[in-house]
């Protein structure tokens, strides 16, 4: 990956591409930032835009990609839909701009190649927002592997089983569609828990995986249910269980086993909340907390979920600017992102083939799938 040159000595201009919910993150983020200035929105409804702009007190509100990056900015801040982000980021590379780009980094493998390619080639810095590895909790967690108490990870489990209403999907068009979401659970949901269980377990062999949809079909043409069995290529094995039909939600469950024997979980419950470590079973005790305390409301709307998550937004901002001022990638690369794109995409492609995927060395370095025979 090619770094950028360190930007040290003025204030950063910033533009947010796309005023929908999960923009009030970026905002937030940024303007709890010193030396950055938010100078722009862009959204292709021009009233949302000028809405946004006049509710965060930014001067411009513009329609196109195009005008936003004629403000001269120095980093564009991606919250378009998903299958929207390519066209996005190649424009802002091409223009020498930097860019934070939301999750999913694209839907498809080779638009994620041409992204991570466009910025490389560019020599700009691309950034994807997983904002749950900033939890102490995850860090917690990931030094434990690093400093030998947990030691290499052996056995892993990512349960993810949320609930989500009816209206939820059907209230924007482009919710639960192949083309313009994507994916259903696994790529809207669980594509963040996907990205930690990676990161704590390391790069992936081999996926062998199942979908269905439950519960939402009248309202989603893609899956609201996942299961999957991930082998790395350290020998490790993990299991993933990922759902939209649970009703109460249960939150998510990451438990990782290493080779020292001992274990670590964490637990986000109710959605939206900071992840913590509830069972940390090392030197031969074990100390737990409930993963589901009584007198909480498992169910948790959208806006409460994003809002909660504002700090951790936060702190991938802070590291992301600041991975730009001292001229260094930032925590969360392009590259590092499509590790989780290619994993879940695995899932999708051994459902249909009724066969596991096998990452080859071929395809992990040149982002593509090639599912194994018999």
């Amino acid at each position: 990956m090619t770094t950028s040159s360190p930007v040290t000595t003025r204030t950063l201009r910033v533009g947010i591409a796309g005023c929908g919910a999960i923009s009030r993150n970026h905002l937030e983020a940024f303007r709890a930032l010193d030396d950055v200035e938010i100078v722009g929105v862009c959204d292709i409804d021009p009233d949302r835009a000028r809405k946004t702009a006049a509710a965060w007190g930014v001067t411009a509100a513009v329609e196109t990609v195009h005008e936003l990056l004629a403000l001269d900015l120095d980093v564009v801040s991606v919250c378009t839909p998903h299958p929207t982000h390519e066209e996005v980021v190649l424009q802002a590379a091409a223009a020498g701009v930097h860019i934070l780009c939301e999750k999913p980094i694209a839907i498809e493998l080779a638009s994620a190649e041409r992204m991570v390619n466009a910025c490389d080639d560019a020599g700009v810095t691309l950034g994807v927002l997983f904002q749950r590895r900033f939890w102490p909790a995850a860090q917690r967690i990931r030094a434990a592997i690093d400093d030998g108490t947990l030691g290499r990870p052996i056995m892993g489990q990512c349960s993810v089983m949320l609930h989500r209403d009816p209206d939820y999907y059907s209230r924007d068009a482009w919710r639960g569609t192949w083309a313009n979401d994507g994916g259903g659970v696994l790529m809207t949901q669980a594509i963040h828990y996907i990205d930690l269980l990676q990161w704590f377990m390391g790069d992936v062999a081999e996926v062998y995986g199942k979908i269905n949809t439950f519960k939402h079909g009248r309202h989603i043409e893609v899956e609201d249910s996942a299961t999957a069995v991930i082998t790395f290529t350290s020998g490790a094995m993990a299991t993933l269980e990922a759902s939209t039909a649970a009703s109460p939600s249960l939150g998510v469950q990451i438990r990782v086993t290493g080779e020292t024997g001992a274990s670590a979980s964490l637990t986000e419950f109710p959605e939206g909340s900071d992840g913590r470590v509830d069972l940390w079973a090392a030197a031969g005790s074990i100390s737990t907390e409930p993963a589901h305390p009584e007198g909480v409301d498992p169910n948790v709307g959208l806006a409460t979920i994003n809002g909660q998550l504002i700090p951790h937004h936060t702190a991938q901002v802070r590291d992301f600017v600041q991975a730009l001022r001292d001229g260094r990638d930032p925590a969360i690369t392009g590259q590092d992102a499509t590790k989780a794109l290619r994993i879940l995409l695995a899932v999708y492609e051994s459902s249909r083939t009724g066969v596991p995927v096998r990452f080859s060395r071929l395809a992990e370095n040149t982002r593509t799938l090639a599912p194994v025979a018999g």
